[in-house]
């Protein structure tokens, strides 16, 4: 080993500080502010100005805008508090275009334009498209019985016509075809799941696609007419909702491609705008346009006929300014010739969204539609239908529900940004209509929140006189409680209210239509009323829900209930106050779901908890809440989901405060440590919280009680003690050990703290080469050198103990770091090395650089005894000769960059702490220095501002040395 002789640095800090500190230069503040925008006086102004008027003729002169940007630079920071920034610069300058623009075209004209476009712009985003309701339906209506499809069966008849052909050849060919399709050129398939039937549905629709795309737009156009004769079948009646979205689908696609193709044909240069009139559309488009129309008109079937023209509705945009306007009036007259209501109610639907999507603003036909599906509702209670429920031994309420979707959309474009008066005309209607519920139903579904809300009153008179057998009142309740969750009704209405619906409401023998309805009206009631009246609602859901054990089939709703209460209640005292809301919580029986509700308390009061508390009526409850989340963790819980569960809690932990009752806070953490064992980051925070609790227990009782002070201080010592070993991450355990000996240092507990400190050096063997950080595994030599250093900085301030050795922590500390088993190609080791060198250096000044209070340190036990000194000098010697050593062994090539950082390490080490005025001392400085440097692989920048201090340093008095030195200290740069 090589040797070396150590001289420590004889320090004063206290003069270094004052060297280093910054010089205040004195400020007047007044209007001043560093964000202030930067100002011109107003003579330079002035001057500015003059200068660009007497030069803004000359374009070549650059001189007057290079000086009035030499005396103001703009300042960017300036120029974002003025608001210039790039967005409003690009909105002033659109601004000024804009009166040009206006001029040129015509102010008037373009006004008028802009407000026609506006007028009939698509509808807003406030209106809920029908792709929203598409999944809905089809989850809904679902049936087990065997379904029947007619598939299309292909011809050779599709195949074009030889050029040759003359046009009337053509159309009298494709006529035979629609004929032929017509007269059984078809296969029905029988005895089909609805799942087949599906599968058969999306074939056809992949074969229309296919079919126009090889440019058979006869097979095309056969495929869209059968498809929609299947719309006339009621056979399976609970399933025809899900049919008529099946089937329109398709008939979307082909009115898309019919629509395409022709606006494709339009211009033979360019295409068409959206914008487009019937003057920019050639004489071809319009005659393809016409040909699509006539095969359609020759369809002989009214259903057929009537789908297919309506999804090819907005080709009439080819034809006529008013083609639409014209032909959605005797489309709408058309449906009155279907007989069947289900079939009817669902053919205005469906014309009623084509309506919406090409003209919504034509309010008349969409009122037209829904006037005459209320004159057709009396047919719902004629013979014929009755029969056929009779027939598929179909219930009259659940017949009624197949209805729901059709009126509803049909209301929903009808009400769409109607006024007020639209919905007393509808009401007034409904009233005229026996058993009228349906209808009422959806009213109250498609009108704006606020209109239904002022009515409340009325709307519940009518509810009380529907027909309790076709439609449930409980239902249309529902509804009502929708509304009025979105919308608050008249004040002195909300109790009358509240009382008529939960006296239907609490009288509905189903469960699960009870618990469906009931969850509506929990918002409405923890919007408007106390905690009194929302726990009356509770108690009556535990009534109706508990027995038979219902409520495990509607844990959805009772979580509803839940989530609407934590929205309203937010004051914990006041929501654990009522007496049946745990009770409510005790009915959620499933593990997954009753964690997902204590997951959805604790988030709650985390959020909204201001205040650390330390009501008992809430810490219990919330200690059940939080255990109940611990308890679920079990071996197969992911990682991400205790880290989850472990912030919860954590949150709870730290807004509990008994104050100054530092006992009782204690026992909570004690308590808290047996409820959550298995979640370790809450362990590691009821160490870190118990560390706080002592450190605050010294603050406030300063000067008094020092012996119990003292006792208490020691069982929070104890409590982390026991803790810590228990976790299984080293580098909390190591980090806790040295956190929990600083907290006792700072607190004068000197045999504790050496028992933390004891106890971290004793553990580092345990660190394994790698770990795993966010499921990643990563090398711990990082870790473990942040920790190494850390505690060295701690044990400056520590005493050495009067029955041990001489720095015996150090040398324990060293001693494993020595025997830790290190990767072979790392320098951690020697730089453990580098690292405790300052540590010595330190220990060797008669003051120290920082103390605690009340604590005697080195400095004070051995008084700069020579001894004491001559055994730092003596240990510093060891390490710097084992960094020498492994220097040595970094002489290859693979090894030089590293040697060469080390070196400059340990140079900086010794420039910093050595005494280099020992002349061996200083020449093993200029030595590292050269080695550094000797590949080229030092940083040239850092190697200069060294210099440069080195420099400075020999400037001081008594620094000559620095000065030699520098002379002998050379850069080398990497050819």
């Amino acid at each position: 080993m090589a040797t070396v002789q150590w001289y420590s640095r004889v320090r004063n800090y206290e003069a270094e500080l004052q060297v280093c500190r910054l010089e205040s230069v004195p400020v007047e503040f007044g209007d001043y502010h560093p964000l202030k925008p930067i100002t011109v006086s107003a003579d330079a102004h002035t001057d500015v100005t003059e200068s660009k008027s007497r030069r803004g003729g000359r374009k070549g002169s650059t001189s007057s805008s290079s000086s009035s940007s030499s005396s103001a630079a703009p300042d960017p920071l300036s120029s974002m508090l003025d608001g210039t920034d790039p967005l409003s610069l690009f909105a002033a300058a659109s601004a000024s275009e804009a009166p040009a623009l206006s001029h040129a075209a015509g102010s008037g004209e373009l006004g008028r334009k802009r407000k026609e476009k506006e007028e009939e712009g698509a509808v807003g985003l406030d209106f809920e498209p029908w792709s929203a309701k598409r999944g809905e339906i089809l989850a809904r209506f679902t049936t087990t019985e065997k379904l029947s499809i007619n598939l299309f069966m292909g011809s050779d008849k599709g195949k074009a016509p030889s050029p040759g052909s003359a046009v009337s050849e053509k159309v009298r060919t494709r006529l035979e075809e629609l004929d032929d399709l017509e007269e059984g050129s078809q296969r029905e398939m029988l005895n089909l799941s609805q799942q087949d039937y599906v599968n058969r549905i999306e074939e056809l629709n992949q074969s229309l696609k296919e079919a126009w795309a090889s440019d058979q737009k006869v097979k095309a156009l056969k495929i869209v007419i059968q498809c929609s004769k299947l719309l006339s079948d009621t056979a399976v009646i609970q399933f025809y909702p899900s049919k008529f979205v099946l089937i329109t689908d398709i008939l979307d696609t082909f009115g898309r491609l019919v629509y395409e193709r022709i606006w494709s044909m339009c211009s033979d240069s360019r295409l068409l705008p959206d914008s487009f009139s019937v003057d920019d559309v050639n004489d071809t488009a319009k005659e393809t346009c016409l040909n699509w129309f006539f095969k359609i008109a020759s369809i002989r079937e009214l259903i057929p006929r009537l789908y297919v023209e309506a999804a090819i509705l907005k080709c009439n945009r080819f034809l006529s300014k008013t083609g639409i306007q014209e032909t959605l009036p005797r489309l709408t007259a058309m449906i009155r010739g279907i007989g069947d209501p289900l079939v009817g109610v669902y053919a205005r639907a469906y014309l009623c969204r084509v309506g919406m999507e090409v003209a919504p603003q034509l309010k008349d036909s969409l009122n037209k539609n829904f006037f005459d599906l209320l004159g057709s509702f009396r047919q719902i209670h004629g013979d014929s239908v009755q029969n056929q429920l009779v027939l598929q031994r179909v219930e009259v309420p659940v017949y009624l529900t197949l209805y729901s979707p059709a009126i509803n959309w049909t209301l929903q474009c009808v009400s769409y940004r109607a006024p007020e008066a639209l919905l007393t005309e509808m009401m007034e209607r409904c009233k005229q209509i026996g058993n009228n519920a349906l209808l009422l139903n959806s009213v109250m579904w498609a009108f704006r929140a606020e209109f239904v809300a002022t009515r409340a009153t009325d709307f519940i008179s009518m509810i009380k006189d529907c027909d309790e057998a076709g439609f449930p009142k409980h239902l249309l309740f529902g509804s009502l409680g929708r509304s009025l969750a979105c919308a608050d009704p008249p004040e002195s209405e909300r109790l009358p209210i509240l009382n008529e619906a939960w006296r239907v409401i609490t009288k509905v023998r189903s469960p699960q239509d009870y618990i469906s309805c009931a969850e509506i009206w929990v918002e409405f009631t923890c919007r408007h009323f106390t905690k009194r009246e929302v726990n009356t609602v509770l108690s009556d859901i535990i009534k109706h829900m508990t027995p038979d054990r219902a409520f495990e089939d509607a844990y959805p709703q009772l979580q509803s209930v839940i989530r609407k209460v934590l929205t309203y209640f937010h004051d914990f005292s006041m929501l654990f106050s009522m007496e049946r809301f745990l009770p409510f919580l005790d009915m959620f029986q499933k593990d997954s779901v009753r964690v997902e509700v204590c997951r959805s308390i604790m988030e709650v009061f985390i959020k909204y908890q201001q205040e650390p508390t330390r009501d008992p009526v809430i810490l219990n409850a919330l200690l059940h809440v939080c255990k109940t989340m611990h308890d679920s963790v079990n071996a197969l819980t992911l990682d991400d989901e205790k880290r989850s569960l472990a912030l919860l809690i954590n949150g709870f932990i730290r807004m509990v405060s008994f104050g100054r009752d530092f006992e009782q806070q204690l026992s909570f953490c004690v308590e808290a440590r047996a409820t959550f064992c298995n979640l370790e980051p809450v362990m590691v925070q009821l160490i870190h919280t118990v560390n706080q609790l002592a450190m605050e227990t010294r603050r406030v009782m300063r000067g008094s009680h020092s012996r119990k002070t003292a006792a208490f201080v020691r069982a929070c010592a104890a409590y982390s003690f026991i803790t810590i070993p228990s976790l299984s991450s080293i580098f909390s355990r190591l980090n806790l050990y040295l956190l929990s000996g600083q907290v006792a240092l700072a607190n004068q507990c000197l045999s504790q703290a050496d028992a933390f400190l004891k106890a971290a050096v004793s553990i580092l063997p345990e660190v394994p080469r790698s770990i795993s950080v966010e499921g990643k595994l990563r090398s711990s030599e990082g870790f473990l050198l942040d920790f190494v250093n850390n505690f060295l900085s701690t044990l400056l301030v520590v005493p050495d103990h009067p029955e041990q050795g001489v720095l015996y922590l150090v040398r324990g500390l060293l001693n494993m770091v020595q025997d830790y088993t290190w990767e072979e190609s790392s320098d951690a080791k020697v730089r453990v090395y580098v690292s405790a060198l300052p540590l010595l250096s330190a220990m060797s000044q008669e003051t120290y650089l920082y103390s605690i209070a009340k604590v005697d340190s080195n400095e004070t036990l051995y008084g700069g005894d020579p001894k004491f000194l001559a055994e730092i000098n003596k240990l510093c010697e060891t390490l710097i000769g084992q960094v020498l050593d492994h220097l040595k062994t970094l002489g290859t090539n693979e090894g030089v960059r590293r040697q060469g950082s080390l070196a400059f390490s340990l140079f900086g080490c010794l420039l910093a702490h050595g005494d280099l005025r020992n002349n061996r001392l200083n020449q093993l400085s200029v030595n590292l220095w050269n080695l550094s440097h000797k590949h080229g692989y030092c940083d040239t920048r850092t190697s200069v501002r060294t210099l440069e201090y080195i420099k400075h340093l020999g400037q001081q008095p008594n620094m000559s040395h620095f000065s030699d030195m520098v002379q002998r200290l050379s850069l080398q740069s990497r050819a």
